[in-house]
């Protein structure tokens, strides 16, 4: 007699999700020149920051490398942990965080990239790497694909319902400067940096220092709104703290010219722990002066007892027994 078996069957395997890659032009970056991979590339690393690191190793060119993205990716470690040790892998000379100035004439844009070796480099190769003179495989964007145009049909006319129309915003001051207009959309962009009319009047001398110092609209825009605190309670006081502090150096009154059919500006380094930007020089180690001095470990306190005379302690302490 025939027996039918009813146990289920087994459940096919998780596949898992492919880790999320940045916009093109974005995200990791591998510098030339490597030598192979060996078993004890980041062997002299501490474990979480060995860990993360050949994590990081076998992620793909473009992988997103935000803190949030790869604290999703490693359950091990929070945000907080992932932005220590992407602190610490850029101080042993792994990693880099940059901003690049790509296109021509008009069209140009910024585009942020962390540049990663699997051998730990000092800050003057990385000075050298990342300088206008990079060649071009190094800085060149991830390029965009363009689908194929395809022949669609052209079926006939349908009558449909309009979708009620958004509302036109309201219009701009007349002859108002690029700084006003970018400090007005800021709130736009980031519900906690809203402005007044009067507010973006009272800034927008210190955001004009900005485009006088060859900086565009999307740069001033990335450099107000990164890394902003859970709560502004001023928005026109905290930003017209970051429009001082982080004034980007001023470059050469004429620059040379890119060679013919280059598409790469210039490209300036920002601190791995704040984002502060600032050329290679001035960030040894990745990291700005504010954040070296915090991330220094502090001097021991030297122990009163190891100076104290042992001979004079003891004959004290003999002293002390022969009284009555």
């Amino acid at each position: 007699m025939a027996v039918q078996n009813f146990s289920p069957a087994l459940p096919a395997p998780a596949v898992a999700a492919p880790y999320p890659m940045a916009q093109p032009g974005y995200g990791k970056r591998s510098v030339p020149d490597q030598p192979p991979a060996r078993p004890d590339d980041f062997a002299l690393l501490p474990l979480r920051e060995r860990y993360i690191a050949g994590f990081i190793e076998h992620l793909p060119e473009g992988a997103s490398m935000s803190v949030k993205c790869l604290a999703k990716q490693i359950p091990l470690y929070g945000q907080q942990a992932i932005a220590s040790a992407l602190t610490a892998l850029s101080v042993a000379g792994h990693l880099r965080r940059v901003r690049c100035a790509i296109g021509v004439g008009d069209e140009v844009r910024w585009v942020f990239r962390t540049f990663w070796s699997r051998s730990a480099r000092d800050s003057e190769w990385w000075a050298s790497c990342l300088t206008p003179g990079v060649p071009q495989s190094v800085q060149a964007p991830m390029p965009v694909p363009v689908p194929a145009p395809t022949s669609v049909p052209v079926p006939a006319p349908v009558p449909c319902a309009v979708p009620p129309q958004r509302p036109a915003a309201p219009p701009v001051p007349e002859g108002s400067s690029r700084a006003y207009l970018a400090l007005a959309g800021l709130g736009r962009i980031d519900t906690r940096l809203p402005l007044s009319a009067e507010d973006c009047s009272v800034l927008e001398g210190l955001a004009e220092q900005w485009f006088a110092r060859g900086v565009n609209a999307d740069y001033l825009t990335s450099a107000l709104t990164a890394g902003l605190p859970a709560q502004v309670d001023s928005p026109v006081g905290f930003l017209r703290r970051r429009l001082v502090d982080k004034l980007p150096p001023a470059m050469p009154t004429a620059p040379t010219p890119p060679s013919a059919g280059s598409s790469v500006r210039h490209v300036m380094m920002e601190c791995t722990d704040c984002g502060a930007p600032g050329p290679a020089e001035a960030l040894p180690d990745g990291l700005c002066r504010a954040c070296r001095q915090h991330a220094a470990p502090a001097e021991p306190v030297p122990d009163p007892s190891a100076e104290r005379d042992v001979t004079a302690l003891v004959a004290g302490l003999r002293d002390l027994l022969k009284a009555p």
